[in-house]
């Protein structure tokens, strides 16, 4: 169960992974020793499931940010861990979640440029044996950066 500092704590670490126990200390009116003591809790109870940096697409040359929706022939078991098998084998392939509605998987994906999106659409997704059709939208602008879950 969490209580009011521990979702102070949460927040906090959203904002800044790198805060240290004093810091942390600070803004919860804890000393560093009672907030790393609650900061080790969370990691080991898996509300804290690992710090990460988020790096800048761009500047990396990934030029073209989309979502692609999956839809499969059928929705047997081994056709959606075969899927999953090759979700896991391509870099771009960000993240993917498998969907109610019409379409059964939503991927996002990061690529260097249009030409490189076509080849993941065209010639790793659709001669997959598994997918019957994708549906693919490019992100114009991104207004909100990928936030902190709320506390």
């Amino acid at each position: 169960m969490l209580d009011e500092i521990d979702n102070r704590l949460l927040a906090a670490l959203q904002r800044d992974a790198h805060m240290t126990a004093q810091e942390l200390g600070e803004q919860l009116h804890l000393s560093p020793s009672q907030a790393g003591r609650r900061r080790q809790r969370l990691e080991s109870e898996g509300y804290i499931q690992a710090y990460t940096a988020r790096l800048d697409p761009v500047r990396l040359g990934l030029n073209v940010q989309g979502f692609v929706q999956v839809h499969l022939h059928s929705h047997g078991p081994e056709h959606s861990a075969a899927f999953a098998r090759l979700l896991a084998t391509r870099s771009e392939i960000v993240s993917a979640w498998t969907m109610t509605g019409d379409a059964d998987y939503l991927l996002r994906v990061y690529c260097a440029d249009l030409p490189s999106l076509n080849r993941l659409i065209h010639e790793v997704l659709l001669p997959h044996k598994t997918v019957a059709r994708v549906h693919s939208q490019i992100v114009m602008d991104q207004l909100k950066q990928d936030g902190p879950l709320p506390t």
